[in-house]
């Protein structure tokens, strides 16, 4: 057996999946502020490169989350229910899918331009991110149990902002297409309604960790 194998069969249950969730989480932030980067860019060509760099957390994201796996499969006795842990490794993959495509949506589509909404969007992100990352790192000692649901609400507060800006983007798309210089050709708003349906979902992923962690909770007390 190698050396590094054996080290993971003494390492402390816990430890071995909390230390997986941290890689997960830092990656999951670095690539949201790599996406607000991106989006902040009105040239085409810098936004492609930056998606080059998020394509590649992306794969480190998938690289873990398979990692997560293979240690539920080797695992007797985990330090949480298994499908929880399942899960909050594909809601955390999810969000990284969602922030990878959508960048990829803004270059595919060829858009410079960095509206208010797509930066007010791409900041709610950062925040939620960030919100995930504290609220997973806490969630290993159940003794946390006020600062994860305190984590839990300012989740909702940043999903609920998103909610807000996702239903004014529509209305400005669809209703008043020309207000502050938005786009006018039909195809133009479909594009941007694909963008902004893309950040939704990524938003929605984030309250799906939140709706894990909620769970993990209640299971704990």
């Amino acid at each position: 057996m190698k050396l590094d194998a054996v080290i993971r069969w003494f390492m402390p249950k816990e430890e071995r999946f909390h230390l997986l969730f941290d890689r997960d989480t830092a990656n999951l932030v670095a690539a949201a502020k790599l996406f607000g980067a991106l989006v902040s860019s009105t040239q085409l060509e810098s936004r492609r490169i930056k998606l080059i760099e998020l394509k590649g957390l992306e794969h480190e994201g998938d690289l873990i989350t398979q990692k997560v796996l293979e240690a539920l499969n080797s695992t007797f006795i985990t330090p949480m229910d298994r499908e929880d842990i399942s899960a909050l490794a594909a809601d955390l993959d999810d969000i990284l899918d969602y922030l990878e495509s959508t960048g990829q949506l803004l270059v595919l589509f060829q858009l410079e331009e960095a509206p208010e909404a797509l930066r007010q969007f791409a900041a709610i992100l950062e925040d939620l991110a960030l919100e995930v990352e504290r609220g997973i790192s806490l969630i290993w000692n159940l003794g946390n149990e006020k600062q994860i649901n305190e984590s839990l609400r300012r989740i909702s507060d940043h999903e609920n902002r998103a909610d807000e800006l996702y239903q004014t983007v529509l209305a400005d798309l669809f209703n008043r297409p020309s207000a502050g210089g938005g786009p006018t050709d039909p195809v133009a708003i479909l594009k941007w309604k694909e963008v902004y349906d893309g950040l939704e979902n990524a938003c929605d992923a984030c309250k799906d960790v939140a709706n894990t962690l909620h769970d993990i909770v209640v299971k704990g007390v």
